[in-house]
């Protein structure tokens, strides 16, 4: 078999195997699994198939580049890194809970306490990510309708959580 005819035969399947492990196209990768088939062409055994063996190669050409991305980025690490690594989030104190837990009561209340119409729009496009669109299809109403619906209801808890703001 004539080696540009190999490498056509399996450049589909080293590109998979490659992308499947390292999330990524490389084309460096899939040269350095020819340059290995070429080189040790001499040891393969036909125990197997022939693609499987390339496969194999593939595998470890492309584990071996993780391996070393992972070490790269270890090493590049400074010891100011590592010490900023340490240090603790202070946004997480038992204070900053309470108050945290606080707020977010006081939120779902105002927000409890809004004409259904608007709570309904609050919910749907604020807290559960609808767009306009698939809150107007949800609710069978227009997406105007939606548009000023929330606004009026985010004035109003404006004004009840004027305080928060």
């Amino acid at each position: 078999m004539d080696f540009k005819e190999l490498i056509k035969s399996n450049q589909n399947n080293v590109r998979s195997i490659i992308k499947l492990i390292t999330k990524e196209t490389n084309e460096d990768l899939e040269q350095e699994v020819y340059v290995k088939v070429w080189k040790n062409a001499d040891k393969y055994t036909e125990q197997g198939s022939f693609k499987s063996w390339i496969n194999t190669i593939a595998k470890n050409v492309s584990k071996d580049y993780l391996k070393s991305v992972q070490k790269r980025n270890r090493d590049n690490l400074t010891n100011d890194d590592e010490i900023l690594n340490t240090v603790k989030d202070k946004k997480f104190t038992p204070e900053l809970r309470l108050i945290s837990n606080d707020r977010q009561k006081r939120i779902t209340r105002a927000v409890n306490s809004l004409k259904p119409k608007f709570k309904e729009v609050i919910m749907l496009c604020e807290i559960y990510g609808y767009s306009y669109e698939d809150a107007a299809y949800k609710i069978k109403c227009p997406v105007g309708t939606i548009k000023s619906r929330l606004y009026n209801a985010k004035k109003e808890l404006a004004l009840m959580l004027k305080d928060l703001l």
